[in-house]
């Protein structure tokens, strides 16, 4: 079993770089370093939380769903970061209250939970890393929160559209769904409607942005 790369790990996580070396060496275990397949779920609702992801590779998609079956993405975890609803749960003894999904093949290190309480009760450095985690998460969420709320669901979907920066991306209907808090009939009859107008042009798993001014125009309506 292979050891994680020390200076991969603190490159990404600087306030682990000043630890002693007896606790960067339980951190950097052999057995807490994991590999696993896009699609493979990290942690589900109500699951017990068992460490401190610090991921090194590929990314997490962390979303929220409904009764009724709907998801939401609430936020993406990439390489230097981590999970603030894993920091909330073993900082609050609770369960998770969401699903974590891998979108590529994750490299990780799982900070045990005794570990991650001593780091944040014992060092400034991470424990400072944390609560910034949580300020920026939250300013985020809150964001979410602004445009469920009081911006219309054809506005939220061109500034999702612009914001993947590509011309032509490569995304089911589903997927957007999810991303926006939505349902796939709904978002595919909004695209088709945007095809109508000429701003984009439709395919099999791709949307072409055929006018980008266009669809500025139309996510900046409520701005």
């Amino acid at each position: 079993m292979s050891a994680p790369d020390r200076a991969q790990v603190q490159a990404l996580y600087p306030s682990l770089a000043a630890l002693p070396a007896a606790l960067l060496d339980q951190a950097l275990r052999p057995e807490a370093l994991l590999h696993l397949p896009a699609g493979a779920q990290i942690f589900a609702e109500r699951q017990p939380c068992q460490g401190f992801p610090l991921l090194l590779e590929g990314t997490i998609k962390v979303v929220k769903t409904a009764p009724s079956g709907r998801e939401m993405l609430l936020y993406r975890v990439e390489p230097g970061e981590s999970c603030i609803i894993t920091s909330s749960c073993l900082l609050g003894h609770a369960p998770y209250t969401a699903r974590g999904v891998a979108e590529a093949p994750l490299t990780l290190l799982l900070l045990p939970a005794p570990l991650f309480d001593r780091l944040v009760a014992e060092y400034a450095p991470f424990r400072d890393f944390v609560f910034h985690l949580f300020s920026a998460r939250l300013a985020e969420l809150m964001e979410l929160v602004e445009e469920v709320a009081f911006q219309r669901l054809d506005q939220r979907l061109a500034r999702l559209l612009l914001a993947k920066g590509a011309d032509t991306l490569i995304a089911t209907h589903q997927q957007l769904a999810e991303e926006l808090g939505s349902v796939r009939e709904i978002v595919s009859r909004l695209l088709k409607g945007f095809a109508a107008q000429g701003l984009v042009a439709l395919g099999r798993e791709q949307i072409a942005i055929k006018d980008r001014e266009g669809l500025k125009a139309l996510a900046g309506a409520v701005r």
